[in-house]
């Protein structure tokens, strides 16, 4: 069965986003949003537990991602964007959503 995760917490703030990844097993998804997307970003605390995440597809919403000012360069490789009309498409690809607040 496959599952998107969806994270709207910043990682730095709340353990939402470690919980989801240690949650997430190979062939799921997970979607960073609203605060969340700054799990996605090159260089912090967090990134590692992102890059280690391995046969689990990752996503942020885009426009968060401008929102708050982060441009797609900073993204850690592999990360995908899309835009809300992508995070309905994940959502009705999977078997299930699991939100982390």
């Amino acid at each position: 069965m496959s599952i998107l995760h969806t994270v709207n917490k910043s990682p730095f703030e709340k353990g939402s986003a470690a919980s989801a990844l240690a949650h997430a097993a190979e062939g799921n998804a997970v979607l960073f949003y609203e605060d969340g997307v700054y799990a996605a970003s090159k260089g912090t605390a967090f990134a590692q537990a992102v890059t280690d995440a391995t046969g689990v597809s990752m996503y942020v919403l885009g426009p968060d991602l401008k929102a708050r000012g982060i441009s797609e360069e900073r993204l850690i490789d592999g990360v995908k964007v899309v835009d809300y009309e992508g995070f309905v498409d994940l959502a009705a690809e999977n078997d299930k959503v699991v939100a982390w607040v």
